[in-house]
């Protein structure tokens, strides 16, 4: 394996994706096993959430990991789907900026 990329923080910025109207962000705070987490949410709510299948085959989602949760239609208190993961980088960037008021 090679070196690990340095980036700029123009280059965090242009390579994140930020929350839409209906995604809501969140803290793993527990693994349960096929392709299941609870997420502690922006919004005040616990989900329990699924790891989306193209994400899960590319990334690792680990406890105390920013993510983005995509609430579901039904059950939108309880129940959710992960679809981007953040780095710490990313996290940190999205504290400065005020975006991230948890963790």
């Amino acid at each position: 394996m090679g070196k690990k990329l340095v980036k700029s923080e123009e280059d965090i910025s242009k390579s994140m994706i930020l929350p839409s109207e209906n995604d809501i962000l969140g803290i793993v705070t527990k693994r349960l096993g096929q392709n299941r987490v609870m997420v502690s949410c922006q919004d005040g709510f616990k989900r329990l959430c699924r790891i989306r299948g193209k994400m899960r085959r590319r990334r690792w989602v680990r406890m105390d990991d920013i993510v983005l949760v995509s609430p579901w239609d039904f059950q939108h208190d309880e129940r959710g789907d992960i679809f981007f993961r953040y780095t710490q980088n990313q996290a940190s960037w999205m504290r400065e900026k005020g975006i991230l008021k948890i963790g």
